[in-house]
């Protein structure tokens, strides 16, 4: 949430978790006998930490780019196009040739979309995603 600029959630969010932890820790110092609590701790804290990864990627927020470096990439940028992406192209000098670079914005659940119709017209296009922090509107 940090990355993407939502402060909001990001300020509840980091409310909650202080508040949890300033609780759990006074738990496992008032008990540094008891090894099994500090365990729990351990425990609790990593399975939180896997639980918001999960829920992160589930719940898929924010935009992306995916660029894809293309030998073939008119052909792949018509098929996005087509398919209702929008797209912008470069051309570019790669190691064995020209490349046709193209960038595609998409909201998050879509960059696999992209990334199959891209490998279906050119098996051999490299892909790279990545967040995009502010959405900016005329750019792509």
């Amino acid at each position: 949430m940090i990355i993407r600029g939502k402060r909001f959630v990001t300020f509840v969010i980091a409310f909650l978790e202080s508040l949890i932890w300033v609780f759990a820790v006074s738990k496992v110092l008032n008990d540094l006998s008891d090894p099994l609590t500090a365990f729990a701790f351990a425990l609790g804290f990593a399975t939180g930490t896997f639980v918001g990864m999960t829920l992160e990627n589930l719940l898929k927020i924010g935009d992306q780019v995916v660029k894809v470096f293309s030998t073939q990439g008119r052909e792949v940028a018509k098929n996005l196009r087509d398919a209702g992406f929008r797209v912008t192209e470069f051309q570019g000098q790669g190691r064995d040739g020209q490349v046709i670079l193209l960038f595609v914005q998409v909201k998050r659940r879509d960059a696999k979309k992209v990334l199959k119709q891209s490998r279906a017209i050119d098996k051999n296009c490299y892909l790279v995603v990545e967040d995009i922090r502010w959405r900016q509107n005329a750019l792509l």
